[in-house]
């Protein structure tokens, strides 16, 4: 998982840069931040229904928000000095 793909993902939603993001879903190795891109991305392309859109838009960014603390758990953090 990179964590570099969640800040993008993130950008792209916030500044509505679609084209982006559908590049970061095919490029992304994390498969389920791909199928939720590809649902809202779906969901906002063909979904006249705005709460549709916005489930399918709260499920990515919830989803963003999860992946974002499991990476940050798994980073250790890096001494810069030492007292010994």
């Amino acid at each position: 998982m990179t964590k570099m793909d969640y800040d993008r993902a993130l950008y792209y939603t916030h500044r509505s840069e679609w084209d982006n993001l559908l590049i970061l879903m095919v490029r992304t190795k994390d498969q389920f931040l791909s199928k939720k891109i590809e649902h809202f991305l779906h969901a906002y392309n063909f979904e006249k229904n705005y709460s549709v859109i916005e489930k399918k838009l709260y499920s990515l960014l919830r989803y963003i928000d999860h992946a974002n603390e499991i990476v940050e758990q798994d980073i250790e953090p890096v001494t810069l000095y030492s007292l010994s």
